[in-house]
């Protein structure tokens, strides 16, 4: 609202005027000033991006852009100068804290009215012509402000306001050419004036040109026909030849992207735009700032620059003040040199101090550029400010080394011999242009380092010849594997007998039993085996815990090793290297015991030491990190070779397609850069690309072509060596279309390489005979465990003279492996299996006791001792031979004996139902059987979700879940005892909470059983509380990121209440005998109520059943299944129902495979129901063949009772 108001223009300027006397007036006029005129880019951040700021921001910078308008007045910057000498007449013990603040902001109006941006749609003025920021600066003039500047700058009792200066003097010559503010008022050079003749005379030939071209459009026949022709060879959208309707004057221009809509280019993908636009100002501006520059260079330009770079040194500048520093170095050494060079005025910035100042910033804003995606073009802009400050460096030392006096070019040459010695300077340029992106980084920038690096590459050169050898300085970074110090026991590992170690064992044994025990002897302060700032991988930190544990035992540290492995445990859970997480002492005694005598990558092994000792070897690391540096004889034909590579010369080729709009130096240095790599390195044919001959045809079409004899006779040499390397090399027509490195132009050139010539990169030809033994090998080998496969082929391989990589290779070619990573080497001490002998005895007792039995790898996983995964027990019977294949293993279906085609199996499997609930068992099987190692707690879980399923399921068939209320019942007796009956209550509450949220909700998910109170969190560490909530269906913490049991998402409302339910003691038999009818009543009805499809679908199933039963001839009907009548035994009625279960996850849809029902319902009834249920049946399929669909009756619950029976 001020800025439309206009209160700066029409009240502030005129109330500064008019009592620039009153003092506090004054000070507070400039205050508000100052807030006022503050850059828009400090009050938004950057360019907004969103519409509406955007507005927002366009409209403060026009207010700005009047604000500076109102400033062009001679009488306010008067005011302004008055005031400041006032102050400045002061002496620093006579001034007060408001007169210094008063000073800066004085200083700080005038930076800010200098930084506002010219608006050259409302200006529209051309060179020589004055615009605001040049009436600005003459208003600044008249006022004798420019020579209060000088002052400050010059003045060492006014230090502090260095860098306000400096920052004032870039802006006022932002606009403003070096070479052209020190011509200003001199007379016109031949040079000059010859340039201005060239540039006339290449407008003349091109005006030329265009007329007669449009002479030639003009066609002798009448305008209405200009003819039609075929164009052979060039096809249309089909396959006929293009018609062309034009003159043939106009085919030239022909292309197939006419009349097309030109394709949109991303911003992301746009050309930076150029952040400069030097101007001509107007002739009295440029002679009174030819003048400022002089006076400055004079008596302040040593000083202040050297006061500017101790602050800078020091931090004590805001952020990026150093692009001030590298602004006014190259622009005052650039106009020195062209305005009678004199190197005593710019002495400061001539020195090693400074061209290492300016590479560093450099480096920092070319890595800043790399990683800071979304400022990379502000850090492109910094970036070009400090490659002109290099290039103005560059170019000063060259001028010195053509001064008279000797001991100018004595310093010349010192500066010269250090640049060229360090490593730095020669390889900056090449990461430079390796990393050049036109999207960031406009058009100048790559025209300045093209031109820096001519300047570099000429001064290197002479500097090469004047001498025979020239040392250089090589850096390299070695990088050197810490030697670990490695505790003397472990040294001597290899040198101990079994006997020793088993001696060694005997005195541990006892120490461990008391340890594992109890925990009361073992360290609190135990380091952590994992780390996860390190830059070791997680697999190299786990095979350093098992050597570190070793370690332990080796020394007689029992406690600590104990301790190591329990964090261990912790911290790398599955896979059972560590052992189980519910080990018992006994077990984990054994498992040290077994890692005390495995052997292991010992050297590895870091041990726990002092503080002392940790800070000397961090400090030899990084003496180890640190670069080698050697010295070398430099060559220069070498580091040019370093050129020659396609992406350094792509940008000069970018460079040279805007040749027209180039100075004429700037495409003198791509052509010498090209001719170097062309001529002096012979690699002419890295230039045979497609898009260099379109641009060399371009240039050799061009009406001007005469005024670019450089660049002509380039393009001519360089065609003539393809052409005559086209005759003897075809494919070199073909190697157009592709950039190449120097292999590839070795070949184009002398020929390329047949695969006889080397037997290095011959071509391996397997015979059908060694693919053959491959295959046996690989198929005799890749199921035996702790064998590398690829070391066991390689062994027993005849001939024996193939690689590793050529094996893996050919295994992948015939198919036998999916990729090369299925063969990576694994660290010895990462996959120890621990199976003892013992229990190898006891899993193959556990084989032949369930070997006949349906799910022999079920029961064996309920009965083994040591808790193993389903992939670890496979792999362990098939290694041992006990089972051939895996499938053997897999969980079978028991067909009733006695059955003929007509059994009721067989009749279901012809209804499709019991094939897919076996070809979902084999799919869940295999698996399973392909799974990497999981942790035994979570296959615990797993298993007793499914029996919980399954009894939860069983329940609503009318069977009862007995067994499992026994176990439940007798947990819940335990606890009690224990005084936990609270804990039992919270859990039942958890529970029933659940259930009702799931139902009011609809949405099922995982919930946490958090405790809240002391008494919760001690039950939640009892074990037998603990298998208490796996009974009920929670689940343990499946990683370490979850720390509480969860209640899966897949338990429905129905099946919570249920087990909230059974979470009470029961008193008598006989009570449970009776809740458990009346449960299964209600869970029938409620099954009943729920879903009436799946009780329909299970009524004409079973009526299906009976029918095929009727059938069959009564003696193929076996013993078992005929009506016990005798026995007076009524089997209760299954429902055959299918229950969703929601699941939140893929994982746990998986898990319920099992906890499908069988798809074999049979009911035992007795003869005289079976005639009455056959004729109904009978009746019943009739009335569903005329009416198409099956109508089963409502089923019907009873309740039997024993006298019934």
């Amino acid at each position: 609202q001020l800025g439309a108001a206009q209160i700066l223009q029409n009240d502030l300027v005129p109330m500064v005027n008019q009592y620039h006397q009153d003092k506090q007036l004054f000070d507070v006029l400039i205050r508000l000033m100052v807030n006022l005129t503050q850059p828009a880019l400090l009050c938004f951040g950057k360019v907004p991006q969103d519409p509406t700021f955007r507005h927002h921001y366009l409209q403060v910078v026009s207010y700005l852009q009047a604000y500076k308008e109102a400033f062009a007045n001679e009488k306010l910057f008067g005011s302004l100068s008055e005031k400041l000498y006032e102050l400045l007449q002061l002496d620093w013990e006579q001034r007060e804290d408001e007169d210094n603040l008063l000073i800066e902001r004085i200083l700080l109006l005038i930076r800010n009215i200098l930084h506002i941006p010219a608006d050259p749609e409302e200006e529209k003025s051309v060179d020589d012509d004055a615009s605001t920021h040049d009436k600005v600066l003459w208003a600044m003039h008249m006022s004798g402000m420019d020579d209060l500047l000088k002052f400050l700058a010059s003045s060492q009792t006014e230090q502090q306001w260095s860098m306000h200066v400096l920052e004032i003097i870039s802006l006022m010559f932002r606009d403003q050419n070096p070479e052209q503010l020190a011509a200003t008022g001199q007379a016109r050079s031949a040079k000059d004036a010859g340039k201005d003749v060239r540039d006339l005379e290449i407008l003349r030939q091109r005006e030329a040109a265009e007329k007669k071209t449009r002479a030639f459009q003009r066609g002798t026949r009448h305008s209405r026909f200009g003819g039609s022709y075929i164009v052979q060879g060039l096809k249309a959208i089909g396959e006929n030849d293009i018609v062309f309707h034009k003159g043939l004057h106009n085919f030239k221009n022909y292309s197939h992207d006419l009349g097309k809509a030109v394709q949109r280019v991303p911003k992301r993908r746009q050309v930076a735009r150029e952040a400069e636009v030097h101007r001509r100002s107007a002739l009295n501006v440029r002679l009174f700032l030819r003048e400022f520059c002089i006076d400055f260079l004079e008596n302040c330009y040593n000083r202040l620059m050297a006061i500017v770079k101790d602050h800078l040194i020091r931090e004590q500048a805001q952020q990026h003040d150093e692009t001030y520093y590298l602004w006014a170095l190259a622009f005052f050494m650039a106009f020195n040199r062209f305005h009678r060079f004199r190197p005593e005025l710019v002495s400061e910035t001539v020195s090693i101090r400074t061209f290492h100042f300016v590479e560093q910033n450099l480096t920092n804003y070319y890595e800043m550029m790399l990683t800071d995606k979304n400022e990379a073009i502000s850090w492109s802009r910094r970036m070009h400010l400090a490659l002109k400050a290099y290039q103005e460096l560059l170019a000063t030392i060259h001028e010195m080394d053509r001064c008279k006096e000797e001991a100018v070019c004595e310093s010349s040459r010192i500066i010269k011999s250090n640049i060229f010695y360090l490593m730095e300077y020669r390889e900056l340029f090449l990461a430079l242009f390796r990393k050049f992106d036109e999207t960031k980084q406009p058009q100048s920038f790559l025209k300045d380092l093209v031109e820096t690096v001519h300047l570099f590459l000429k001064m290197l050169e002479k500097f090469c010849k004047g001498r025979s050898n020239l040392v250089v300085q090589n850096k390299r970074v070695k990088k050197k594997k810490k030697t670990s110090k490695v505790h003397p026991a472990v040294s001597e590992l290899h040198q101990k007998t079994p006997q020793e170690l088993e001696a060694l064992w005997q005195s541990l044994s006892e120490q461990l039993d008391e340890y594992a025990k109890s925990t009361a002897g073992l360290p609190e302060d135990m380091v952590v085996p994992f780390d996860a700032a390190s830059e070791v991988p997680v697999e190299e930190q786990r095979a350093d815990a098992m050597v570190q544990i070793q370690d332990c035992l080796l020394t007689s540290r029992g406690s600590e090793a104990l301790s190591l492995l329990r964090a261990a445990r912790e911290v790398w859970p599955e896979g059972d290297a560590f052992g189980a997480p519910e080990l018992e002492p006994e077990e984990e005694v054994q498992l040290l015991k077994h890692i005390l005598f495995a052997e292991l990558h010992w050297q590895t092994a870091p041990r726990v030491e002092d503080p002392e000792e940790l800070e000397e070897e961090e400090e030899i690391e990084e003496e180890l990190q640190a670069v080698h540096v050697s010295e070398k004889e430099f060559n220069f034909l070498d580091y040019l070779k370093r050129f020659a590579n396609s992406n350094v010369i792509k940008p000069y080729l970018l460079l040279l397609k805007s040749y027209q709009q180039n100075s004429a130096y700037t495409n003198h240095c791509v052509v010498k850069m090209l001719h170097r790599v062309a001529y002096e390195l012979k690699m002419e044919a890295l230039l045979f690309q497609l898009s260099v001959f379109c641009l060399f045809n371009r240039l050799l079409s061009d009406p001007a072509a005469g005024a670019y004899k450089e660049l002509i006779t380039f393009a001519k040499y360089i065609l003539n060596r393809f052409f005559a390397l086209g005759a003897t090399n075809k494919k070199a027509f073909v190697e157009l279309l592709f950039w190449k490195n120097t292999t590839v132009i070795r070949e184009m050139v002398e020929g390329y390489r047949q695969s006889e010539d080397s037997d290095k990169h011959k071509c391996l030809n397997w015979s059908p005979a060694e693919q053959q033994q491959l295959k046996e090998l690989y198929l005799e080998y890749r199921e035996v465990e702790g064998v590398d496969v690829i070391d066991a082929i390689l062994a027993r391989l005849r001939p024996s003279n193939w690689t590793r990589r050529q094996v893996i290779n050919q295994l992948v070619a015939m198919e036998l492996a999916d990729t090369v990573k299925d063969f990576k080497r694994e660290k010895k001490g990462t996959r120890i299996v621990l199976w003892t002998q013992e229990q190898e005895l006891e899993l193959q007792r556990l084989f032949e006791e369930f070997q006949e039995t349906d799910d022999i790898l079920g029961n064996i996983m309920k009965n083994i001792t040591a808790k193993r995964s389903r992939a670890r027990i496979i792999e362990k019977l098939i290694s041992m031979g006990l089972v051939s294949d895996r499938k053997e293993l897999y969980k079978k279906r028991r067909r009733k004996k006695g059955k003929s085609h007509g059994s009721t199996d067989e009749f279901l499997e012809d209804l499709g139902m019991d094939e897919q609930d076996e070809r979902e068992d084999e799919e869940e099987d295999d698996g399973n059987s392909d799974e990497e190692e999981e942790e035994r707690a979570w296959e615990e879980m797993i298993t007793s979700s499914r029996e919980v399923v399954k009894v939860e399921r069983l329940d609503l068939a009318g069977t009862g879940s007995l067994a499992l209320d026994k176990q439940i019942q007798s947990l819940l007796q335990s606890l009690q005892q224990e005084g936990l009956s609270g804990s039992l209550l919270w859990l039942q509450n958890c529970l029933t909470r659940t259930a009702d949220d799931r139902e009011k909700d609809g949405i099922s998910q995982a919930v946490p059983l958090v405790p809240l109170t002391e008494e919760s969190e001690d039950a939640m560490e009892n074990k037998q509380f603990q298998k208490l909530l796996k009974k009920v269906g929670a689940r343990p913490p499946a990683n370490e990121q979850e720390s509480f049991w969860r209640i899966p998402a897949k338990l429905s409302p129905e099946q919570l209440r249920r087990m909230a339910a059974s979470v009470v003691l029961k008193n008598t038999d006989e009570e449970e005998e009776e809740d458990g009818k009346e449960k299964i009543l209600e869970a029938g009805q409620d099954a009943e109520e729920r879903n009436p499809y799946l009780e329909q679908k299970a009524e004409a199933l079973g009526a299906l059943l009976q029918a095929k039963q009727k059938e069959q001839p009564s003696h193929l009907v076996s013993d078992s299944e005929k009506p016990a009548e005798d026995e007076g035994e009524v089997a209760k009625e299954q429902l055959w129902q299918k229950r969703p279960i929601e699941s939140d996850s893929e994982s746990e849809r998986e898990e319920h495979v099992h906890s499908k029902p069988a798809s074999k319902r049979v009911r035992v009834i007795d003869s005289e129901d079976e005639e009455r249920n056959s004729r109904e049946v009978t009746e019943q399929n009739q009335d569903s063949d005329s009416e198409g669909s099956l109508r089963p009756s409502k089923k019907r619950y009873s309740k039997i009772d024993e006298d019934e029976d």
